[in-house]
């Protein structure tokens, strides 16, 4: 009897499976999210997003987080066409950890910041955030505070093994002003490195002559104003060394997808896992 009231009287939770087995049995729930009596509990890193927009419906109604889900490019449906490519390549880098470069600026999207830089340092890659402005001190898009490595121009010191811009709007605009950026990428694509933009920093690279020939995909707002290489309906395109992502809620699948590139598709996978996410190579 005692125990049927408690079960009766528990909150039902759920985490990350690593620790999944510490979890009182009556209480554990094998679920990405777990809504009990108050209480929301969630798996992982790869289930952010569904936790959140959780506790947005808590809070403020189903159409509101209906209405941010489509903000953040969130699929409701089954689909399967996550990433597509062209003109397959090999990524080869050689024996050392590659050395990826990510440019910020006030009014980068600091979900695809801090994504992209989570996921690429899990599987070794050494990542290094670049300030285009005059200070490390970065005011994302919606108000938080990223602290770069290092300043654009010490950027300049050495060679990246992959450059990668990351979206928002206002972000994207203070990328394109900044002249060493547009030297690096433009040394990038002469050296036949891999290069990369998410959302609206796809446009970075269309005003600089480095979609030619190639296929990509971005933000739906971006891609009218490069039709001649939009590719609609997929998460992620590479196209040689090029990898463009539509951003926001896509940009774990262009994380993986980069890692799967560089290193295989078995740390990938292994990454995937260690986030609780589903990687689709």
């Amino acid at each position: 009897m005692k125990v049927a009231v408690e079960r009766t009287l528990s909150i039902y939770i759920t985490c990350h499976p690593a620790f999944f087995d510490k979890l009182p049995t009556f209480w554990a729930v094998k679920s990405n999210l777990q809504v009990s009596r108050g209480l929301t509990t969630s798996r992982g890193p790869g289930t952010t997003y569904q936790f959140a927009l959780s506790l947005a419906e808590q809070l403020f109604g189903e159409s509101v987080a209906r209405e941010v889900a489509e903000l953040l490019l969130m699929r409701t449906d089954d689909d399967n066409a996550t990433k597509k490519e062209f003109n397959n390549v090999e990524w080869s880098v050689g024996h050392h950890a590659p050395s990826v470069l990510i440019p910020i600026a006030h009014g980068s999207e600091e979900i695809e910041v801090v994504t992209v830089v989570d996921i690429l340092r899990r599987a070794k890659a050494n990542v290094i955030v670049a300030s285009v402005e005059k200070s490390l001190e970065v005011l994302a898009s919606q108000g938080t505070k990223i602290v770069a490595d290092i300043l654009v121009r010490d950027a300049q010191e050495s060679a990246h093994d992959l450059i990668i811009l990351p979206g928002g709007t206002a972000g994207a605009q203070r990328l394109s002003k900044s002249r060493i950026l547009k030297k690096l990428l433009k040394e990038q694509n002469s050296a036949g490195r891999i290069y990369g933009a998410i959302c609206s920093s796809l446009s970075i690279l269309h005003k600089q002559g480095l979609l030619k020939d190639k296929r990509a995909t971005a933000h739906p707002s971006i891609l009218n104003k490069v039709k001649d290489e939009a590719i609609n309906g997929a998460k992620v395109v590479i196209d040689g060394n090029l990898i463009t992502s539509e951003g926001l809620a896509t940009v774990t699948d262009f994380s993986l997808a980069i890692v799967g590139k560089l290193f295989g598709n078995g740390r990938a996978r292994s990454v995937a896992e260690g986030l609780v996410f589903e990687y689709r190579k």
